[in-house]
């Protein structure tokens, strides 16, 4: 079941509220008792965990090598930039 987040805008608390994805939405604040209890929209929720799914989608490509450069100083492969 999925987890929101409230907010009043009236006397401002703040709420996480586990519901189904059918229930109406909340609106009366539980602590004012005001019709502005409304959704906040956030992030989602979850982590991609494991080796596998890096390791066999989006595998690195071996990068190309750079031409020389006039100093060491100056390379960025030298730096960490490239």
């Amino acid at each position: 079941m999925p987890i929101y987040a409230y907010t009043c805008s009236s006397c401002g608390v703040q709420k996480d509220v586990m519901q189904k994805i059918s229930d109406p939405l909340l609106t009366t604040c539980p602590e004012c008792g005001r019709e502005t209890f409304t959704k906040q929209l956030t992030a989602a929720g979850f982590q991609l965990k494991g080796s596998g799914y890096y390791a066999t989608d989006f595998k690195d490509k071996p990068k190309a090598e750079c031409a020389p450069c006039a100093s060491a100083a100056s390379c960025p492969a030298a730096n960490g930039n490239a």
